[in-house]
């Protein structure tokens, strides 16, 4: 017994030294100190006036497409609902609705993802990146070339990604380092045609999938997750099936 404590308290040891080095390394970039330094404090007083705990433990993020809209949610522990924080615009669009299947489609994906890159030296001001293909995406893009490279980012730019303006990126940042250092290795991403709640984004969708039925069906399928959170405020347990369609617990 005596020995899983050692090993326990020696990966609780490890982990926090790595937290801790992986702030200092992205703080001591000069874009993301400087946005430390002017946005913190903001940023604390938001989340006091809100009464959210700072600082955020763990984030969500949520992102419609046509309604060009990039939501962020926080916690403070997994029993916990999560809240809204803020609602961010897209402040550019590239492709049209629909997943992203082949590299050079200019296509956002939509689907379940999660941040894996912090690109603190981004041309596009900062960048956090997606792990696009996931597993559904892998099974059903083009198998030699699905694309990839696919971020949230500054600059208000896209060719396939979700750009925000620099002031806005610089705090979407900030609090997925904050979470990061925290502890949640894996922060969700997910990425919606439409918001479902609104009629007009509906009957967009509607229109521009008519005659696909393939889209329609990917529609449905992910917006058994949409209405899951929107019920509990958490999010559900997804995987994906032989043929690459989500499946949700």
């Amino acid at each position: 017994m005596k020995y899983f404590f050692w090993i326990l308290l020696l990966a609780l040891l490890f982990n926090n030294l790595y937290a801790q080095t992986f702030l200092q390394e992205q703080r001591s970039n000069a874009r993301v100190a400087t946005a430390f330094k002017t946005k913190e404090d903001s940023l604390r007083s938001q989340f006091a006036q809100q009464g959210l705990q700072w600082p955020p433990k763990q984030m969500y993020v949520r992102s419609f497409k046509y309604d060009s809209q990039l939501e962020v949610w926080v916690r403070n522990d997994n029993k916990e609902q999560f809240k809204l924080f803020k609602t961010y615009k897209v402040c550019a669009l590239s492709g049209a609705l629909g997943p992203k299947r082949v590299e050079g489609d200019y296509q956002v994906p939509e689907g379940f993802y999660c941040i894996n890159e912090f690109k603190p030296k981004s041309e596009f001001h900062l960048a956090l990146g997606l792990n696009y293909p996931n597993a559904s995406d892998e099974l059903l893009s083009d198998s030699l070339k699905p694309g990839g490279d696919i971020y949230i980012h500054g600059n208000c730019v896209t060719v396939g990604c979700i750009p925000l303006q620099n002031e806005q990126m610089e705090e979407v940042y900030m609090l997925a380092t904050l979470v990061k250092t925290n502890g949640m290795d894996f922060i969700p991403v997910h990425v919606f045609p439409v918001r479902y709640s609104v009629t007009k984004s509906v009957e967009y969708f509607l229109k521009v999938s008519r005659d696909d039925k393939i889209y329609q069906k990917f529609a449905i399928n992910v917006k058994e997750v949409y209405d899951y959170f929107e019920l509990y405020k958490k999010l559900p347990i997804i995987t994906v099936n032989a043929k690459g369609e989500y499946v949700v617990f």
